[in-house]
């Protein structure tokens, strides 16, 4: 065991993955939802209030009589997509979350809203010229690998029709300015995020090359099972977005600091990205 957590406690290569599908964890899964539906934790979801906001800004940008057919991409347990329905859209929310997607399919039956939900990996959406809006929303873009990313691009584009947009957003290397590599430990009493019983938390931050960040987590149970759980991010400039849209075929492109259609400002934590097809 002990020299299973050394190897634990090394740096890994770029994009090593976690060790099983924690978002479907039965806990994990459960603490997520939690924290999806908390109305002010900025956590798995933004605040309720921004979210309100940011949809408010995504009917004056992309109107619902013109843009109305949505595919919400990491839809979680549905906040957006219900938020869009009542706007008058017709939203398809995609996520591989089976908890947050059977949560959405219940809340839709029970307000009575026509929404699509599906759970699917986004990275296997095989969509021709469907869409007129499809919103990748909490910088969820930045955490998959660049083979991943150059795939949900070019997924995206052709799902997209022609004059479609694509609203997404990324976290800038300002959100990290003072987040240096570093490594603790804790030991968590009964019930926590990752474990319904009492646990072992190895953390690590790690930074690697090309604006690459890594939290990573190493759980470890009472019956020494050992998980280990990896978050990559991306961080970018606004050149480095705009390019990697470009060279799929993005085009327009227009920058904003978040999803609320604030005006850019280099001293932004996220960048929000417009782009149309």
């Amino acid at each position: 065991m002990i020299n299973k957590l050394f190897e634990y406690t090394k740096k890994p290569e770029v994009y090593a993955p976690s060790s099983g599908k924690f978002w479907d964890d039965k806990h994990i899964s459960k603490e997520m939802l939690k924290a999806h539906l908390h109305p002010t934790m900025e956590a798995a979801s933004r605040s309720h209030d921004f979210i309100h906001k940011s949809v408010e800004w995504i009917q004056t940008v992309a109107p619902s009589e013109t843009k109305g057919r949505v595919l919400d991409l990491g839809c979680g347990p549905g906040i957006y997509a219900e938020k869009l329905c009542y706007k008058g859209y017709s939203v398809t929310g995609i996520d591989f979350s089976k908890r947050s997607i059977e949560y959405a399919k219940e809340q839709a039956n029970k307000q009575g809203y026509n929404i699509e939900y599906i759970y699917k990996n986004y990275l296997d959406i095989d969509y021709d010229s469907i869409y007129d809006l499809v919103l990748l929303i909490y910088c969820d873009y930045g955490v998959l690998s660049h083979n991943d990313r150059a795939i949900l691009l070019q997924k995206t584009y052709s799902a997209m029709k022609v004059g479609g947009q694509f609203i997404l957003d990324v976290f800038t290397p300002k959100n990290y300015e003072r987040k240096q590599e570093s490594s603790n430990w804790y030991l968590h009493h009964g019930s926590g995020f990752w474990k319904p019983e009492t646990h072992l938390c190895l953390q690590a931050h790690y930074i690697y090359e090309d604006n690459i960040r890594l939290d990573q987590y190493v759980i470890i149970d009472q019956e020494s099972k050992v998980d280990v759980i990896r978050v990559w991010d991306r961080c970018y400039t606004k050149e480095m977005i705009i390019d990697e849209l470009g060279r799929v075929g993005f085009k327009n492109i227009k920058i904003y600091s978040d999803v609320s259609g604030k005006k850019y400002d280099e001293e932004s934590k996220t960048i929000c990205v417009v782009a149309e097809k």
